[in-house]
């Protein structure tokens, strides 16, 4: 039962975060309460609208509600798939391994293979990697290694087409 309880207000949380931040792609995310916190109850017009896309939404693709520029992510425990150590923002030491984590809503049974992350030196592009994400949950979480191998400013974007999802501005000491 609390399980299930647990499950019911993850689901909610979700259905919040992307009834209010599916506009808003590229803004940051609120920073998420504690799990011993209560959390904050989605309108019924909210839940609705998100399970509607899931169910119903198949050709529309992807929504991002979260992305991190991560140095770990859990690999057990309550923690596990998590960004659990970000980026900081003085900046990262050369040729350091990141993930650029990511979290979609997708509609059930959706596959999507238009999601990039590209990396930039200054102007210059570096890499681009594909993201392929499947919609067979409520969320989608997805981490992508890179390795920003040079001193200087960097940008990190996700992309989808031609379409800037999420950037970052990192800087490799």
């Amino acid at each position: 039962m609390k399980n299930g309880l647990r499950k019911l207000t993850r689901n909610l949380t979700l259905c919040a975060l992307v009834t209010l931040g599916a506009g808003a792609m590229a803004q940051e995310a609120a920073p998420e309460a504690p799990a011993n916190e209560p959390q904050k109850v989605p309108s019924a017009e909210g839940v609705k609208d998100t399970w509607n896309y899931f169910y119903k939404g198949q050709g529309q693709g992807p929504v991002l509600v979260e992305a991190k520029l991560c140095t770990e992510v859990g690999k057990e425990g309550p923690n596990k798939f998590e960004c659990t150590a970000e980026v900081p923002p003085e900046g990262i030491k050369a040729n350091t391994q990141v993930m650029v984590w990511q979290a979609y809503l997708l509609p059930q049974g959706e596959t999507v293979e238009d999601v990039m992350v590209q990396t930039k030196q200054g102007s210059v592009v570096r890499e681009t990697k594909d993201v392929k994400l499947k919609g067979e949950g409520w969320r989608t979480r997805q981490w992508t290694g890179i390795r920003l191998g040079k001193a200087g400013e960097w940008t990190v974007s996700i992309l989808r087409g031609e379409q800037v999802l999420k950037t970052f501005n990192v800087k490799v000491l």
